[in-house]
């Protein structure tokens, strides 16, 4: 038997207000690799009998004390019950060795998430949808790819990971030969590991006073290094391990999109580097209970916390996941 243990911190260190009218307390589950999970789980206070639910998660390298949990709590405040959790190796959750990912282990996250919300007696087991942000985004679109007692996912301002993974940022990197040097530099990163003892890490976000570095990096950097810092998040210190992404440059997300039955969302902003993601994403997807929503106005980040300007459309996303339950 799995005998993992993870420390929780009791008191409220999120990067978003408390919301008065939704009850909150920490849990945990594991997922069937034996990683034990830690999340944040709201409950609406005045709810009655078994309530729809959602599971959050996102963006890559952030935690739950971030921008799911902003969600989860929104949603939760609006009837759900809703938990927000750190992936595997990651804030609180189990999993060794740290700051590390993989797209079958987030995918099973997900649906570890699922399999505890299903089992509560609070949850209407027959209402379990899925809120996905940045890379989550990209994985929850993947888990609607297998999972169906899913009926709603909604991916927000989403990232391909496995795309940028093996292609670069605006797919600059799509050729044999830049693959190569990338394989050649992570693997050789891997011996340096193996002979030290330990991994490397990456780097979270630059500093935000780099004044030559693209607008969107920029973005990134005030959202994780000021409105958002959070001690336990990746992308708000030193980031994941050099090698974190093999498995990532040798997977490609969505091959089964075009089969998705239940409702999907994207959601994305107008001006968000990133936005070719989600509609490329979406020409992937049939049926009429797939909808590509986009923000005016907004960048990436700004869907992480709603920006200067509250751009998280909840009324819409809301309202799509209850016309889908």
């Amino acid at each position: 038997m799995n005998t993992e243990r993870v420390t929780l911190i009791q008191e409220w260190d999120k990067a978003y207000p408390r919301e008065e009218s939704v009850d909150h307390k920490k849990v945990t589950f594991r997922n069937h690799f034996g990683i034990t999970l830690a999340s944040d789980m709201f409950i609406p206070r005045e709810s009655k009998g078994k309530l729809p639910a959602i599971a959050c998660c996102g963006a890559f390298g952030a935690v739950k004390e971030q921008h799911s949990g902003l969600y989860a709590q929104e949603m939760a405040k609006r009837g759900f019950l809703t938990i927000a959790f750190d992936p595997s190796f990651t804030g609180e959750s189990g999993g060794q060795p740290r700051y590390m990912n993989s797209p079958d282990i987030n995918v099973e996250d997900f649906q570890a998430a699922i399999d505890y919300l299903s089992n509560l007696d609070e949850v209407d087991a027959e209402r379990i949808s899925i809120i996905g942000i940045c890379g989550w985004g990209g994985m929850a679109l993947q888990t609607a790819c297998l999972d169906t007692r899913i009926k709603a996912t909604v991916a927000v301002t989403m990232y391909d990971m496995s795309r940028v993974a093996g292609n670069g940022y605006f797919d600059s990197a799509d050729h044999e030969e830049a693959r190569y040097q990338a394989r050649v530099s992570i693997n050789n990163q891997r011996t340096e590991d193996f002979k030290n003892g330990s991994y490397q890490l990456g780097g979270g976000v630059i500093d935000p006073s780099i004044e030559d570095a693209p607008d969107f990096v920029k973005q990134y950097s005030q959202y994780y290094k000021i409105r958002s810092y959070h001690p336990r998040s990746l992308n708000s210190n030193n980031g994941w391990n050099v090698t974190a992404g093999t498995s990532l440059m040798n997977t490609r997300l969505f091959t089964y999109a075009h089969e998705i039955r239940s409702a999907v969302l994207l959601v994305h902003g107008e001006n968000a580097h990133s936005r070719y993601m989600s509609e490329d994403a979406f020409k992937l997807l049939r049926g009429d209970n797939k909808e590509l929503y986009i923000v005016p106005g907004a960048n990436h980040t700004d869907l992480y916390d709603g920006g200067t300007n509250g751009y998280i459309p909840f009324d819409k996303i809301e309202s799509f996941i209850r016309d889908n339950i």
